[in-house]
């Protein structure tokens, strides 16, 4: 089963030049649907009646090997592990992530044995320079529904400071600036305190929570809090993190 590549023109090329790279990243964007294509905000599927799969993704190195790792869980139980390596030929670039670690994230969810109803993916989604980060970039390559979860902002600008420590559960509109192709204004994503620690000697940051594929941006944060179990990752993503580092260790 797993997840096949569905639109061919997208899969990462890093032998484009930086200005080819963007400008492919703008025909995906152009392709990616943000408004929910996911069955609800209760993580349930109506129409199978049973609990959604739920695939999470990430990604290690080791020298200029890049492993993606996935964790797929369904009711809360893990299903499915899956990984695939591929040589990481370009650095780490801002903006470009997909061109050096898409390639081994599609390898991988092509080896799947499961079909996921929604991908989780360590990494921006529509909150990037031009609205195609990593999970949108693959949510559009594989047509699945995708979120990106991010552990810093790229760019865009919170409604509100996050300069104090958020409560747990809150979430902060993250709004499309001039660094945002986006009209601005536009809503790209959110900053969602999953989880927070109750003494106020020390804070857990939020994550940066954006719709990838499929998903719009109110409905990728409720998921991800929906997700979280106890840390401050959704846990299909920190399993995924867990596993990466045991491949690659």
């Amino acid at each position: 089963m797993g997840l096949s590549v569905v639109r061919p023109e997208f899969v990462p090329d890093s032998s484009l030049t930086h200005q080819e790279m963007e400008s492919l990243q703008r025909e995906i964007s152009d392709a990616a649907i943000f408004q929910d294509g996911f069955d609800g905000t209760a993580l349930t599927a109506e129409n199978t009646g049973s609990q959604p799969i739920v695939a999470g993704i990430d990604q290690a190195f080791d020298a200029d090997q890049a492993t993606s790792a996935i964790v797929v869980m369904q009711n809360g139980n893990v299903i499915e592990r899956t990984h695939a390596t591929t040589e990481a030929v370009i650095p780490y670039i801002p903006g470009l992530l997909s061109f050096r670690e898409g390639n081994s994230i599609l390898e991988a969810l092509e080896t799947l044995d499961t079909s996921p109803d929604l991908l989780l993916v360590d990494g921006s989604g529509r909150i990037h320079f031009r609205e195609a980060g990593l999970a949108t970039h693959i949510g559009v390559t594989v047509d699945c529904p995708a979120i990106g979860v991010a552990k810093s902002l790229l760019c865009g600008h919170p409604t509100s400071s996050l300069s104090e420590p958020l409560p747990e559960g809150a979430t902060v509109p993250i709004e499309a600036d001039d660094s945002v192709t986006a009209p601005t204004g536009t809503v790209i994503g959110y900053a969602v305190q999953t989880r927070q620690y109750d003494s106020g000697n020390r804070y857990i940051n939020p994550l940066y929570v954006s719709p990838g594929h499929r998903v719009n941006a109110e409905t990728a944060a409720s998921l991800v809090q929906q997700c979280t179990q106890g840390y401050k990752l959704p846990e299909p993503i920190r399993l995924a993190d867990q596993y990466a580092g045991e491949l690659t260790s």
